[in-house]
């Protein structure tokens, strides 16, 4: 049977149309394992990358603490290089409150500090709070009231560092409040055997050692109620003001052996024993406003006080009794 030239054509066309779709679906093909290879670099990428973060953040967790530990170190190592670099301080009564303050910032401006307390669960709570602070400390269980305990002080402290340069004396005991009539010798004695008979003996000791390293520094915590007596607490007032005298008339001995001594009068302060005074809120307010103070003091007020005493910044400071008790009046 003879083709006409329209079913020719026809044929053609088919023929076209097939090969045409044949190429076309080869080229979907194509497009589709090229797309789904593409998508697979950038899954696999995404893992990689995902794989690092990961890794990064592991390392990240891993190291913190031992970055946080140099930096501590670097910390620590800064505070050793302070003005108290290498120098040994003793505290007396430093297990807490203002003498815990005081060794804490001697020891953050580089000293060697050696605090005390009667009883051991105190001494051994301070020390653990100031070693953990990565601060140089010893601590000595001693009642500085008994003469035995305060040479037994010295030579642990010699022992440790091989000498002294300053001494601190902010022990303090007051077994009396009340009308001063009602107080007893016995009452007194004890008072004085510490607050002041101690102090002195204490700095008797301590002398020698500090001649051998070229001088050093004392300082006694006295209080604001050395200049304001408080009749209720009479007897530990009194020998409060007796501090002040005491320094007048140890610094003229010292000064020829570049031994300087002062005492620091605080005023009242947020302590175990201020708050005997505070827990009274008609009487706090009563000398607060005597005295125009606007806050009661912190254990911490006092440290920089005693610590810039005890550096070359005060090398011609010596015999005062210097005051910080937030402006209240202090003159005897």
């Amino acid at each position: 049977m003879r083709r006409t030239p329209d079913q020719g054509n026809d044929r053609e066309v088919l023929g076209s149309l097939t090969v045409g779709g044949s190429v076309f679906f080869l080229i979907l093909k194509r497009y589709q394992e090229t797309r789904l290879t593409i998508l697979r670099r950038r899954e696999k990428r995404m893992m990689c990358s995902w794989a690092r973060v990961s890794r990064f953040l592991r390392v990240l967790v891993c190291r913190a603490p031992l970055c946080v530990a140099m930096q501590m170190s670097r910390t620590s190592a800064t505070q050793r290089d302070g003005p108290h670099k290498d120098k040994v301080a003793i505290v007396t009564g430093s297990s807490q409150g203002i003498g815990l303050a005081i060794a804490r910032r001697l020891a953050e401006d580089g000293a060697h500090v050696v605090v005390n307390s009667r009883k051991k669960v105190n001494v051994d709570r301070a020390v653990k709070e100031l070693k953990a602070e990565n601060l140089s400390v010893l601590g000595v269980v001693c009642n500085v009231g008994k003469e035995e305990d305060q040479q037994r002080l010295v030579t642990r402290a010699l022992e440790w560092q091989g000498g002294i340069d300053y001494l601190i004396s902010s022990v303090a005991v007051n077994p009396f409040v009340g009308n001063i009539l009602d107080s007893t010798a016995e009452m007194w004695d004890k008072i004085f055997e510490v607050n002041v008979k101690s102090m002195f003996l204490m700095a008797k000791l301590s002398v020698p050692h500090m001649q051998k390293r070229g001088g050093g520094s004392i300082v006694f915590i006295s209080s604001l109620t050395g200049y304001n007596p408080l009749p209720i607490i009479g007897p530990y007032a009194v020998s409060k003001t007796a501090l002040f005298g005491l320094t007048k008339v140890l610094a003229p001995t010292l000064t020829p052996m570049n031994i300087r001594v002062n005492c620091l009068a605080v005023g009242l302060t947020r302590t175990n024993f201020g708050n005997v005074i505070l827990k009274d809120e008609a009487l706090t307010d009563f000398l607060m406003k005597a005295n125009n103070v606007v806050r009661v003091g912190e254990p911490k007020d006092y440290g920089g006080v005693v610590s810039f005493l005890c550096s070359s910044d005060a090398s011609y400071i010596t015999g005062e009794n210097i005051v910080a008790a937030g402006g209240a009046i202090s003159r005897l």
